[in-house]
């Protein structure tokens, strides 16, 4: 391996930097050109699956596959774990909108970001530690108050299990991120019987961060829900929940996180089946009598369609 390859990468040298210059002279032709292709393009090759890589190289599928081995990673996804983790959040995203409409055709593209959140499902469900998935569902149940924070393309995560958490526990709040000071205002009495859980993926929030450290700093007990061990939310958190998140477009997929709540909800209904079971009949009584859904809930097909009133408001016969 040329030796400026490692020197002009010298500012983001990491472990599997490290582990191809260690590894590089017992490696066999085909995977010495792996190395170099990667050393000189690891914003690249972080996007490209085992077998488009070898493609590129000019190798094998299998060959790509055992480079990896070789430089002691458990397969192809460790492999490609530790180059994210080299690249992560140095590409903006005008950089991996570019890159990867760059390696993908329009008709092509259903297909393969399909195939991208069912890979980082697999991969989550490879790597789960299930150890701190039964922490997180005791220091839910143990809570007094439950405070959920997720900040930009992680709201939607925020809200989704703020929403259902409500259903299972009795005091859950979603904190508002539209400013730092709001949210210190909204954690300002949370102590050691709470907990906070804080979802954040590339890029890292630091606002969410920050609320992390305040709980953690008034003893209450931190739930982190992000990409990696090596997540700064993962600084002050006491149980880490780790889900792949894909960094390959503009758009953050965040199907494998989803999963992981889905997972938690389900995890949590089954603690408290008799008081959740409880909470919906209650609930449907309510919906019934304030007819909540009547107004913005279609019918089944073959049933009859809802009254309407005319324009002067009186009801069609």
């Amino acid at each position: 391996m040329n030796e400026n390859n490692l020197n002009a990468n010298e500012s983001t040298t990491n472990e599997l930097l490290i582990r191809i210059e260690a590894k590089y002279n017992n490696l066999s032709k085909g995977q010495k050109r792996l190395a170099n292709y990667v050393c000189e393009n690891y914003d690249k090759a972080v996007f490209l699956t085992a077998a488009k890589l070898g493609e590129i190289v000019g190798v094998s599928e299998s060959t790509v596959v055992r480079f990896a081995t070789q430089l002691g990673y458990k397969g192809y996804p460790g492999f490609q774990q530790a180059l994210e983790e080299l690249v992560r959040n140095r590409l903006n995203s005008i950089q991996r909108m570019e890159v990867t409409y760059g390696r993908i055709s329009q008709s092509e593209i259903l297909n393969n970001v399909l195939q991208s959140d069912i890979e980082k499902i697999k991969m989550t469900l490879t790597t789960v530690d299930q150890k701190a998935f039964e922490l997180a569902i005791d220091t839910i149940l143990g809570a007094r108050k439950i405070y959920v924070i997720g900040i930009r393309s992680c709201a939607p995560l925020a809200s989704f299990l703020t929403f259902y958490l409500n259903l299972v526990c009795e005091d859950v709040t979603a904190v508002n991120t539209n400013s730092s000071s709001e949210i210190f205002e909204q954690l300002i009495r949370i102590n050691e019987k709470d907990v906070i859980i804080g979802i954040s993926f590339p890029r890292y929030s630091m606002r969410t961060l920050k609320a992390l450290e305040f709980a953690s700093n008034r003893k209450a007990k931190v739930i982190t829900l992000t990409d990696s061990v090596h997540s700064p939310m993962n600084l002050y958190s006491s149980c880490n929940l780790i889900a792949r998140s894909d960094m390959a477009s503009i758009v953050d997929s965040l199907v494998a996180p989803l999963s992981v709540i889905n997972a938690l909800i389900v995890a949590l209904c089954m603690k408290k089946q008799g008081e959740v079971v409880s909470t919906l009949e209650t609930l449907e009584k309510l919906w019934d009598e304030y007819q909540v859904y009547s107004g913005d809930e279609l019918n089944h097909v073959n049933s009859p369609l809802p009254v309407t009133t005319d324009r002067k408001g009186k009801e069609d016969e």
